[in-house]
């Protein structure tokens, strides 16, 4: 896969973004091509399938899907078809990569629902399964399986709503499989249990992503962490950076 990666980035095709071509994502055979036009695009593909064809691959068009993203609220309606093995690529408005939910306009609402669902059917096995253990255990087994909130760090553009149900759910989760009464204290049940509350458990993921991507040495991650104003770092540090309540009002 080096060498198409390599060819991807010798075409200076694809989204510049503060002066760094970003035209593909690749994590083992999974792979994202990025272009700020069809046009682009279609060069993208058209290498993809060369690569392939002197390789004796074949992709897999089912699989492969387009996604057009909006730029505000605006997003064209009328595309001619990007074609993948003379197959037209199928047009949608979100995708699960790598087990993140993308949509069209990179929000974070669904992939939270997704993240709340999953945290629903995890809470509710271990509640039903380990009944009968000992606090120390369920305690265990809620640090293990409901903290891990998958992708979150990469949450930066969603509602309170959805934010706020999964907090709700985490707290419920707690609450179920520990059988604390319904309406106990979020934080005083944590703080018992020697375990991190919801916004504990996210200022750690982010701290954790911020971390990493200022010490990555790949070109696009130190493009990022380099960007003071980069949203999604901005975001992170300010649930990050706790909020002191003061007689005036509120200070970071």
């Amino acid at each position: 896969m080096n060498d198409l990666i390599d060819a991807f980035s010798s075409q200076r095709i694809g989204c510049h973004i503060y002066g760094v071509c970003v035209n593909n994502l690749s994590y083992a055979d999974d792979m994202v091509l990025l272009s700020a036009s069809i046009c682009g695009l279609r060069k993208l593909i058209r290498i993809c399938e060369e690569y392939a064809s002197g390789h004796g691959l074949k992709y897999n068009v089912k699989k492969s899907k387009c996604m057009v993203f909006k730029a505000g609220t605006k997003c064209p309606q009328d595309l001619s078809p990007v074609l993948l093995n003379s197959v037209p690529l199928e047009v949608v408005n979100q995708f699960k990569y790598l087990g993140h939910l993308i949509t069209n306009d990179l929000k974070d609402n669904a992939d939270i629902e997704r993240e709340r669902r999953a945290l629903s059917v995890r809470a509710n096995m271990i509640a039903r399964r380990f009944a009968r253990c000992s606090q120390e255990v369920k305690i265990t087994l809620f640090r293990a399986y409901c903290t891990s909130l998958y992708t979150s760090s990469l949450w930066a553009d969603y509602n309170k709503r959805s934010y706020n149900d999964l907090r709700i759910l985490y707290n419920n989760a707690f609450r179920v499989i520990l059988g604390l009464p319904r309406f106990c204290s979020a934080s005083g049940m944590f703080a018992e249990a020697r375990t991190a509350c919801f916004h504990a458990t996210m200022r750690k993921r982010c701290a954790s992503m911020v971390r990493r991507v200022r010490a990555g040495s790949n070109i696009i991650l130190k493009m990022i962490g380099d960007r003071l104003d980069c949203p999604l770092l901005r975001h992170c540090c300010d649930i990050y950076v706790p909020v002191i309540v003061g007689a005036k009002g509120y200070y970071k």
